[in-house]
């Protein structure tokens, strides 16, 4: 969150990453509960002082014997005192105000992020092994048809077990997913990060710690708690993001400088309601409610943000990179910005399987696998992780920063697609073979009881 000096000193700041993010929040109001917030706080200062000043006569007014003047010693304290808590009461009624509405303002954008209104103005910097296709079949078979072809994806089932969005695996699918979410943790050990393995369900305080509460409650799945009311700080919601957890690990703590930065990786499913609107973007496995996801999160000094943010940028470039598939960086415009992020990269890998109006020339489209987010200290002051130098100094704010290495049903879409045969089976790419016991090829396998699904003959 922004400090509120931060923004009681720079409101125009504020209002234009507004207007920027498109957020809208009445930020005069929150200027006005300052202001009174702050006079209040004089007041009861003001008061305090003449109360105590007030109380200190009244024994020497006795001992002298003047017993009139110390009675109206006596009343003016017994006023003071309470006009004084009627001035605090109000003070704190205020400052809980103040706080809350703090939480509705999103991080400013880094000087160096482009302006721009939203996802079309996005910057493409570059594309990555985009030049060297591999053959492909003369038309590519999307992967949600080819997946049913092979038996390693059933849609009918996951959506008779659970609903729409949902998916089962099978057979070399599942261990396809396995494998993937292996070979990520394992490349990313080798990238010095520390392995955590976190809870499923996260508290609203976390939530709030990284920016997903208030602003995403209709997002998220709540499993304590009803939807129709507000949420409570015990609340249980399914994690949408590693993200969570991860960052809360060192929430309402100080680490000392030499232990920074700190890089975690956490395997965890992923929860979020939304999942797109109808249509192609959304038959198969691109939007789901339940996804794996491999996470990278980094606590890093203030002044060597932006360099861990190249560097971590790099790391989950590396997941793609050892898999041979085509990708790009995008740089986010500030209206495709999130609400918590001061930049952000996406790493979007190519799918030639579905031809969208905003894919390459060479047809297919880029499907978002990463998101390489800086924070700076935004998520650090809502979940109070500061560091120290030393242990004899003063605390300061960390930075936080996150990655996904990657989010996994994409990488699979991908490299159905990409890896595919004309004889319909896909080519397992090397790196993920040893992961896969040897399995250089998805053949796929005969269906297993057809009549389940059928009419019962």
């Amino acid at each position: 969150m922004l400090s509120r000096q931060f923004v009681r000193e720079n409101p125009e700041t504020v209002r234009e990453a507004l207007e920027h993010k498109g957020v809208d929040v009445d930020l005069d109001r929150i200027l006005e509960i300052d202001a009174e917030w702050r006079e209040l706080k004089s007041r009861g200062d003001d008061l305090r002082h003449e109360r105590n000043e007030v109380s200190s006569r009244i024994g020497q007014l006795k001992a002298d014997g003047e017993e009139e003047a110390a009675q109206e010693a006596i009343e003016r304290s017994q006023a003071l005192k309470s006009e004084l808590q009627e001035v605090e009461e109000r003070a704190t009624a205020l400052e809980d105000d103040l706080e809350e509405a703090l939480l509705t303002l999103p991080q400013i954008p880094d000087d160096s992020v482009p302006v721009g209104a939203d996802e079309s103005e996005n910057v493409e910097r570059r594309r990555e092994l985009f030049d060297d296709l591999r053959d492909l079949p003369g038309e590519v078979i999307p992967h949600y048809e080819l997946g049913e072809q092979l038996e390693i994806l059933d849609f009918d089932r996951g959506a008779k077990v659970s609903g729409g969005g949902y998916y089962f695996a099978k057979g070399e699918g599942a261990r396809l997913e396995h494998a993937l979410v292996q070979f990520m943790l394992e490349l990313h050990r080798d990238q010095g990060y520390h392995d955590v393995f976190p809870p499923i369900p996260v508290n609203s305080r976390s939530m709030q710690g990284t920016g997903q509460l208030p602003k995403f409650t209709e997002d998220a799945y709540r499993v304590e708690g009803s939807n129709d009311e507000p949420y409570d700080e015990e609340d249980l919601w399914l994690l949408p993001t590693a993200e969570v957890p991860v960052t809360n690990l060192h929430r309402d703590e100080i680490l000392l400088a030499e232990d920074l930065p700190l890089k975690y990786q956490a395997y965890s499913p992923n929860f979020r309601q939304e999942a797109g609107e109808h249509g192609t973007e959304t038959r198969g496995i691109v939007r789901v409610h339940q996804f794996n996801k491999v996470e990278m999160v980094n606590f890093v000094r203030p002044e060597r943000s932006d360099e861990r943010f190249e560097g971590l940028l790099s790391e989950a470039e590396a997941v793609l990179q050892r898999l041979g598939l085509p990708y790009r960086i995008l740089e986010m415009c500030t209206g495709d910005l999130g609400f918590t992020q001061r930049k952000k990269y996406d790493v979007e890998v190519w799918a030639p399987g579905d031809d969208m109006p905003d894919g390459p020339d060479r047809g297919g489209r880029w499907l978002e696998v990463s998101s390489v987010s800086n924070f700076g200290d935004f998520q650090a002051r809502r979940a109070g992780i500061r560091y120290r130098e030393e242990h004899h100094e003063s605390a300061e704010f960390l930075h936080t920063l996150n990655g996904s290495g990657l989010a996994v049903p994409r990488v699979v879409v991908a490299i159905l697609e990409y890896y595919q045969n004309p004889d319909g089976t896909v080519t397992v790419p090397e790196a993920l073979r040893p992961y896969m016991g040897g399995l250089e090829r998805i053949e796929g396998h005969d269906p297993v009881g057809e009549s389940a699904l059928g009419d019962g003959e």
